[in-house]
């Protein structure tokens, strides 16, 4: 299977499903970054915290935007050897990208006509009119890019139609554990990423430039892959949303719902102390 992400910012593929990616690429998976914009206004920290110091830094303080934006590829791209992905792929927009645009529909168009993967990952777009979250518009931009590459025709696009097999989204803010709760809405697939967690945590570590490193990779872990996880009864999960049904010849029960214990899966699920396992 191939898998391909699309993000708006560098790190955003990490945070999101790096541990997602992890397993996949040990399975033997291909994994396949395409990040949108160059990210080097995006969490600034290490070039704006230095400004607030009484001597700062020269080369720092006088890093162009070049030099930002080619700091947070190498970051990604350490990052990425970590978790497994296989190639990145870089669009360079300015991070000023605010609305959906033909040209950007047509670069993400382009690159899953030859990707051609089977599943893309990307964000729930949290409200398809607020322009102002960039997550948002590079999911309505992927949205549009997918179908626009259904519609390709050799004769004229020197290219066949592509159809993915499955979005998955990421960032659905809603942690409901049943169908009924909330009126339906609820992210319907997590991933166990428990065996993993530590490259997801090695990988954060890589984006030192942005303030992921250390501390925050571990609360972020902690706290929203412990979340998940406490739903799907595991210590770490990454929770996804389907945007598309699917299709069983018989009713289907996964493998962990026939070996899961109710009575005491709140004891198994917290047997993981992140921050004495993998300490800063």
């Amino acid at each position: 299977m191939k898998v391909m992400t699309i993000y708006a910012h560098p790190a955003d593929t990490i945070t999101n499903c790096g541990g997602t990616l992890a397993r996949h690429a040990a399975a033997g998976d291909e994994v396949v970054a395409l990040i949108l914009t160059h990210g080097g206004r995006m969490h600034a920290n290490r070039y704006a915290e230095e400004w607030r110091k009484e001597s700062p830094d020269e080369a720092i303080v006088s890093a162009d935007l070049e030099a930002i934006a080619a700091h947070k590829k190498d970051e990604l791209k350490r990052a990425a050897e970590i978790v497994g992905i296989s190639r990145v792929i870089t669009l360079d927009l300015d991070d000023h990208y605010a609305a959906l645009q033909e040209a950007v529909v047509d670069q993400i168009a382009e690159q899953l006509a030859i990707e051609r993967p089977d599943v893309v990952i990307c964000d729930y777009p949290v409200n398809p009119v607020m322009a102002a979250n960039m997550h948002t518009v590079a999911t309505v931009s992927v949205l549009a890019a997918l179908g626009r590459a259904g519609m390709f025709l050799r004769n004229l696009d020197g290219k066949s139609e592509f159809h993915v097999k499955q979005v998955f989204f990421t960032s659905l803010p809603v942690m409901a554990g049943d169908g009924l709760s909330l009126y339906g809405l609820r992210n319907d697939v997590y991933i166990d990423i428990t065996d993993v967690v530590g490259k997801k945590v090695a990988a954060m570590d890589c984006f030192d430039s942005q303030g992921y490193s250390g501390l925050f990779a571990r609360k972020l872990i902690e706290a929203n892959n412990g979340e998940s996880g406490r739903v799907a009864g595991v210590n770490f999960a990454e929770a996804f949303y389907r945007m598309n049904n699917e299709t069983h010849t018989l009713l289907p029960v996964t493998e962990a719902a026939r070996g899961d214990d109710v009575l005491t899966r709140h004891i198994t699920y917290s047997t993981i102390d992140l921050r004495a396992t993998y300490p800063i």
